[in-house]
């Protein structure tokens, strides 16, 4: 019988609905850390979420048929590794779009209504209605700019327009010009993007050409009112010259739940900012997720196992599979 490893940590129904999709037609092989990887070598298919999957540990499974990603980003698999073994690496394209749009509205409202200085408060014991009234603005009527334009970006479009706001994105592919006006978006170019909205939002994949784009050049182009809102990776923009620019307050703020190193180091300087708000990368995170989840990762095995072509949408390492 061929074998699922469900490897990195998930939560208690991911198996129990895998078993029961499954209905005992493949065996189910749950690997909650990197300490199990030694019992990877006689697995078919690896269902992967948070850990990193290298050339060795990919060369140490003679019987790997197929890598799909808990999610959309890659960056963690030697998908060239596994392209020259002719093992396909697949996401799951949209099935956390709407989680992780959520959260990225929520830093962007946490941010700018202060949730965090006013929640402290009263739990300290002070009443302070007005200590940020100065400093606290509604979307309604400023311009969200989107770094990225794909599932997420989209879903995040829609649910800032719904709060008043205007949207403008760039991305390096612009998206043909009936969506543009379905979703009511106007392209820009990067800098203009970067310098003409009140809140930038990224969503970006993690690549050779996205690591670092964001950094001091471009953090430097940002109105001083304007805040900065990631939930993409922490490694595309330059974390040191974003906490350099809340500390100088030449932006306004910044919503983060991903960072270059993770988790957040003790001595990164922006714990001690007040003009952050920080999550531990959960923007995925949600019970309800799953199912859908659940429902790709399984339909990309069974496209695998039943020797079928995956779809383009869900393949990354077309170009290195022999």
């Amino acid at each position: 019988m061929e074998k699922i490893a469900l490897v990195g940590p998930y939560g208690s129904d991911v198996r129990s609905m895998l078993e029961k999709r499954l209905g005992g037609a493949m065996e189910l092989v749950s690997i909650p850390d990197a300490g199990g990887f030694g019992r990877l070598a006689d697995i078919e298919y690896v269902i992967l979420r948070v850990l990193p999957m290298n050339r060795a540990t990919i060369e140490s499974m003679p019987r790997l048929k197929l890598i799909q990603r808990w999610g959309v980003g890659f960056d963690k698999v030697d998908i060239a590794a596994a392209g020259e073994r002719g093992i396909p690496v697949a996401i799951a394209p949209g099935a956390n779009a709407a989680p992780v749009s959520e959260l990225a509205l929520l830093l962007m409202l946490a941010t700018y209504r202060n949730l965090v200085g006013l929640h402290n408060g009263i739990v300290q014991g002070r009443w302070e209605k007005e200590k940020f009234i100065d400093n606290s603005f509604m979307i309604k009527g400023k311009t969200v700019g989107l770094i990225g334009c794909g599932a997420i970006g989209s879903l995040v479009a829609k649910k800032a327009q719904a709060f008043g706001a205007e949207v403008v994105y760039f991305d390096a592919r612009r998206l043909p010009e009936e969506t543009e006006r379905e979703l009511g978006l106007k392209y820009l170019g990067l800098d203009e993007v970067l310098s003409t909205a009140d809140i930038i939002s990224l969503h970006l994949p993690l690549l050779d050409s996205t690591r670092g784009m964001i950094g001091a050049r471009e953090i430097g182009l940002m109105k001083p009112t304007a805040i900065l809102v990631n939930t993409a990776r922490g490694e595309i923009m330059d974390s040191g010259a974003l906490a350099a620019a809340l500390r100088e307050k030449r932006i306004a703020g910044a919503g983060l739940d991903v960072f270059d190193s993770e988790p957040l180091s003790p001595e990164s300087p922006l714990r001690s900012l007040d003009n952050v708000v920080m999550t531990p990368h959960v923007g995925g995170n949600t019970a309800d997720m799953s199912v859908e989840m659940v429902d790709i990762c399984l339909q990309n095995i069974l496209t695998v196992r039943d020797k079928k072509e995956l779809p383009a949408k869900v393949l990354v390492n077309g170009q290195f599979l022999k």
